[in-house]
């Protein structure tokens, strides 16, 4: 009977849910992609060819258990979909809406290299847990019984949310702490409505909340609390603030040019309703404005498509490689450039006019020989240097670490060259006895899917550090 409804990759035609056309989705922030009906997702599920080495599942971060949930799916047992797909993701709504499928799962699926087209993943998880919200499946945290040690998450991103997930589950006393007034790190502040709406967030922090997670916000760490005082209330601490810290350009510093994360933030909490002094002043809004983003991953993709929703008069994205060499998701390319977006590839900026930036200089490059890596370096072409008229300038480089151990005024934190923690690769173990690190910290700036990972095995390193501390203590 389950063989029956799989493998019909060769009768059935992959199909996307319905994308709102450009002129309609490009003046709000709702998300662009309509939901599967329940009869479609069965039918994209069932072209799954089940494979025997699922690509799909190895080249997932998570290693989500994927064709036997599409299966499920297929065969109409949603809610048992629903309980495996969950089982090793954290949360798979969020990622079923923003992990670059194109480079990870679908990206690998057996049947888009025979040329059929790949099974709709990300799409189908999406439709898998919304459901489950909205039929009830989605169980509050109730653990057996409490335990009572505790731990301390520095961060309220996703890495430091799936730790708190899973230790909350096995009755972990957990108090998290964060900068900002609402959790979801940049799930919440950086991302854009249009790509997550941030109700999807909030039911996650809720039902956390609802599990018992103790939320401590706009803590300043070494600021507000102490490090040390986390350290000293809590059996075990974990690291997960993400990358803040934004690559810069030399001579970027004349009004109208400002970083991706302010300007994104700032977008995001107006569609919170927050009082926004910087967007009113027109400082970080993009309305009526030429705006040039400069930089080629997703945040920059982020900042362009915002912009456009913000009505900007032009938004031209500035990029020193060509388009089969740019970071960015090539989905998110093609959605900014149904929406008026235009790219300038094989560009660099090199400097920008007036005090307050009336356009930014521009040197035209070529890709040259291989580096290190295998990617072509750019190479300047010369004499080719010209002026990009602007009005909003907005850098999307990159994020790097900040200086956590003089921020936080903490002695034996051992960090790499790069500035990110030194942890343990398996268990995110530090050189500080009982603090443990995960994702973007650890990694560098990366992908929602290997925060979450990084945040799940650590909460299963610490579950284990604290059982043998308890276990000590009893003997």
């Amino acid at each position: 009977m389950a063989g029956q409804k799989m493998l019909k990759f060769t009768t059935v035609d992959r199909d996307m849910p319905e994308k709102r056309p450009p002129n309609l989705r490009k003046h709000d922030f709702d998300e662009i992609y309509a939901e599967y009906a329940r009869e479609k997702a069965a039918e994209q599920s069932s072209r799954c060819s089940q494979c025997g080495v699922p690509y799909c599942q190895t080249h997932c971060p998570l290693h989500n258990n994927i064709p036997d949930w599409l299966r499920l799916t297929a065969e109409g047992r949603l809610e048992e979909a629903y309980e495996l797909s969950q089982a090793t993701n954290t949360f798979p709504e969020i990622c079923g809406r923003i992990c670059p499928q194109d480079r990870l799962c679908e990206g690998n699926c057996v049947i888009e290299q025979s040329g059929h087209g790949t099974v709709t993943i990300g799409a189908v998880e999406k439709y898998i847990t919304d459901t489950a919200f909205a039929e009830g499946w989605v169980k509050p945290i109730r653990p057996y019984a409490e335990r009572p040690e505790s731990v301390g998450i520095i961060g309220a991103g996703p890495g430091g949310l799936a730790a708190a997930d899973m230790l909350r589950r096995q009755g972990v006393q957990v108090t998290v702490y964060d900068r900002y007034d609402r959790g979801g790190g940049l799930l919440t502040y950086g991302i854009p409505g249009f790509k997550l709406e941030k109700d999807i967030v909030m039911q996650r922090m809720a039902q956390l909340e609802d599990g018992g997670v103790e939320f401590v916000m706009n803590c300043n760490v070494g600021e507000d609390l102490s490090f040390d005082a986390i350290r000293g209330k809590h059996d075990a601490v974990l690291i997960a603030t993400g990358v803040y810290k934004t690559r810069d350009l030399p001579d970027s510093g004349a009004e109208g040019i400002v970083n991706a994360i302010d300007y994104l933030t700032a977008s995001n909490r107006k569609s919170f309703g927050d009082d926004v002094p910087e967007f009113d002043s027109g400082e970080l809004n993009a309305a009526a404005k030429r705006v040039v983003v400069i930089g080629g991953g997703d945040t920059a993709m982020d900042c362009v498509r915002t912009a456009i929703r913000q009505g900007a008069e032009s938004v031209k994205c500035l990029y020193r490689r060509d388009r089969a060499n740019m970071p960015g998701s090539q989905r998110e390319v093609q959605n900014a450039e149904e929406e008026g977006v235009e790219f300038l590839w094989l560009s660099a900026p090199v400097g920008f006019d007036g005090d307050a930036v009336t356009g930014v200089k521009v040197q035209k490059m070529r890709l040259g020989a291989p580096d290190a890596t295998g990617r072509q370096t750019p190479e300047v072409i010369a004499g080719s240097d010209y002026v990009e008229g602007a009005d909003l300038v907005i850098k999307a480089l990159g994020f790097e670490p900040e200086d956590l151990p003089t921020l936080w005024g903490v002695e034996g934190l051992e960090v790499t060259r790069w500035g990110t923690v030194k942890a343990d690769f398996g268990s995110g173990a530090t050189s500080l006895e009982g603090v443990y690190a995960a994702g973007d910290i650890v990694r560098g700036a990366s992908l929602v899917v290997w925060a979450i990972r990084d945040g799940r095995d650590a909460a299963t390193a610490i579950l284990e550090y604290i059982g043998q501390a308890a276990t000590v203590a009893a003997e």
